[in-house]
């Protein structure tokens, strides 16, 4: 049962830019609430296909001082190097818990910095089948939890540092059917700041074990209005893949062409020098099937013009005089 005396510390609310009203964020099964940060940083990325590279405990680096530094820790203590580092954490499931960590703190609340909920119920806020709440389920959800709780976020100037856990602990019983997460106050100013963007997730539930795509969403929907080209580097520092630059290039076109092919967003690659770019014309994020897709000047311009010439030619190659086929069509009167 939610508790509604816990006063939420997550911000979701914001005023429109247009009208000035204050507009509430929703944080259900079917959007999210994101930081802007957490979603163009490669922090959840997709699962390595690579057995060997699959079974080594791998550590991620990730130089997140750029988003991270506008925390009012970072600011006051003068910190000016941020860096994140910890396990993968994959699309398939790592992103639902945490996703379905953020659901649960707004719908159950938080009590000194600790949510507290059902197994039952936490399996639900991450959008998994709570019918499925056998061992499997329980160890990948354990596992999650473990991953989420590894990273680390470092902050550091040349005389001091601060470090912290994206998750500070995780605990849960089955037996008792409880769960339980503390979460790190201060770092719940990403939800404070004007950087956020609500995630719809019905792209993410169209585009099941295609983690490539998941993730370009994720950052993709990040992105201002009217974005500016984004190049094939990005996207591949965004998916943060080991493999080689080629494979790497195969598997980013191939996530944007399933992004296209579910209606999320219609696109453009070109080249820029050596460089390769992406010209995203617009995004969809509800899918909505009767968007009215922006035509792009390339192709209005090459329009293949008629060669009248070449069809008289045939015409009368076959017998058929041009002027009394135009006069018979003329004098045709449509049918009502």
């Amino acid at each position: 049962m939610t508790n509604k005396n816990n006063e939420l510390p997550l911000n979701l609310q914001e005023t429109d830019k247009t009208t000035g009203e204050i507009v509430k964020l929703d944080v259900n099964s079917a959007s999210t609430v994101q930081p802007v940060a957490l979603m163009r940083l490669g922090l959840f990325v997709p699962t390595l296909k690579s057995t060997s590279r699959r079974k080594t405990n791998r550590k991620n680096v990730t130089d997140a001082t750029d988003e991270l530094v506008q925390l009012s820790i970072a600011r006051s203590e003068g910190y000016n190097d941020v860096k994140i580092t910890g396990s993968r954490l994959d699309m398939d499931t790592d992103f639902k818990v945490w996703l379905g960590i953020i659901r649960s703190m707004s719908e159950y609340g938080v009590k000194n910095d600790t949510l507290e909920l059902s197994f039952v119920d936490f399996i639900k806020m991450c959008g998994f089948d709570s019918r499925r709440s056998n061992k499997k389920m329980r160890d990948r959800i354990s596992n999650s939890l473990f991953k989420l709780a590894s990273v680390t976020l470092k902050f550091q100037s040349e005389t001091k540092g601060w470090t912290t856990h994206l998750v500070q602990s995780a605990f849960y019983d089955i037996n008792e059917d409880v769960v339980e997460i503390k979460a790190e106050p201060k770092l719940f100013e990403l939800y404070h700041m004007d950087r956020r963007v609500l995630l719809r997730l019905k792209a993410i539930d169209a585009l099941q074990r295609k983690e490539s795509a998941q993730a370009l969403y994720t950052y993709i929907e990040s992105l201002p209005l009217n974005p500016a080209p984004i190049s094939m580097k990005r996207m591949r520092d965004r998916l943060n893949l080991t493999s080689s630059v080629y494979t790497q290039n195969h598997t980013v076109r191939k996530a944007m062409e399933q992004l296209r092919d579910i209606g999320y967003l219609d696109y453009t690659e070109f080249k820029r020098g050596q460089a390769t770019y992406f010209s995203v014309h617009y995004r969809n994020p509800k899918l909505i099937s009767s968007t009215v897709k922006v035509p792009r000047k390339e192709e209005s311009e090459k329009a293949p013009e008629q060669n009248y010439d070449e069809i008289i030619k045939a015409l009368k190659a076959a017998g058929i005089d041009p002027k009394k086929l135009a006069k018979a069509l003329t004098s045709m009167k449509p049918e009502n």
